[in-house]
C-alpha cells in the first residue's frame, strides 16, 4: 500500500472512532467518569475499528496505551528524551508504517482545575508538535468536558488569558503564550503551527478535536 494511501486510512480510522465516542457518550451509549476510563473507551473503539481496516493478510493495526516515544530533545511534558503519549497507533503492511499519536483530556466540572487546566491544554499540543518531528506521521488532541468555561466563557484572568481555546480563537503560530501569576504554573509555551479551535457541542458534552 502506498504511504498516502496508508495515511488517509489511518486519518479515517480516527476520525470514525472520534465520532462513534462523542455521540456514545453524549447520548448515553457509554460513561466515562474520569480521564483514564475515556482514554479505555476510545482505545476500545479505536482497536475494534482499525482491526476492520485489515483488508488483506499483509495489513496490521496495532494499538498501545501510554506508551514511549523516543526524542532527540526533551519533550514539556516528560522532560528526557523519552515521551508517554496516551495513545500509539501503528497501521501497516510489508512496505510501509503510519503511525498516529493522540493526547487526550477529560475536564470535569466538579473536577474544576483552573487555570492550569488550560495550560496542559497547550503543553499537550506543543509535545504533539515534537512527535511530528520524530517519525510520527499524525497527531491529534481530543479533549472532552461538561464544563462550558473552555468552549465559550465570557473571558479569562488577564494572568492567564493567553492560553485560550474556546469555540473559533486562533491561534498564530509563534505567539508566546506566558503564564502571568506570581508563581508560574508552568514555562512559557510557543508553537509552531496556526491554529483554530473548534468545539463540538452533543448534547451536553463539549468536545474539541484538533489536528497537529
Amino acid at each position: 500500500m502506498l504511504k498516502e494511501n496508508q495515511i488517509k486510512l489511518t486519518e479515517e480510522i480516527v476520525e470514525t472512532a472520534y465520532k462513534l465516542l462523542t455521540h456514545k457518550l453524549a447520548f448515553g451509549g457509554l460513561t466515562a467518569r474520569n480521564e483514564s476510563a475515556f482514554q479505555m473507551e476510545f482505545g476500545h473503539i479505536l482497536k475494534t475499528i482499525g482491526q476492520l481496516y485489515e483488508f488483506r493478510l499483509v495489513d496490521k493495526f496495532h494499538l498501545e496505551f501510554e506508551t514511549y516515544i523516543s526524542l532527540n530533545g526533551a519533550s514539556i511534558k516528560s522532560k528526557t528524551n523519552r515521551a508517554r503519549v496516551d495513545l500509539l497507533l501503528k497501521y501497516q503492511d510489508n512496505d510501509n508504517t503510519t503511525k498516529a499519536a493522540i493526547e487526550l483530556k477529560f475536564f470535569k466540572k466538579e473536577n474544576h482545575r483552573e487555570p492550569n487546566n488550560r495550560y496542559d491544554v497547550f503543553k499537550d499540543i506543543s509535545n504533539l508538535e515534537l512527535y511530528k518531528s520524530h517519525d510520527i506521521d499524525l497527531c491529534y488532541f481530543i479533549l472532552a468536558t461538561d464544563h462550558s468555561h473552555y468552549c465559550d466563557q465570557d473571558n479569562y484572568s488577564l494572568d492567564t488569558a493567553d492560553f485560550d481555546f474556546r469555540n473559533n480563537k486562533e491561534y498564530k503560530a509563534g505567539k508566546i503564550l506566558q503564564y502571568k501569576t506570581a508563581k508560574p504554573f508552568g514555562p512559557d509555551i510557543t508553537l509552531k503551527q496556526n491554529y483554530t479551535f473548534k468545539w463540538d457541542k452533543i448534547n451536553d458534552l463539549h468536545f474539541l478535536k484538533l489536528k497537529v
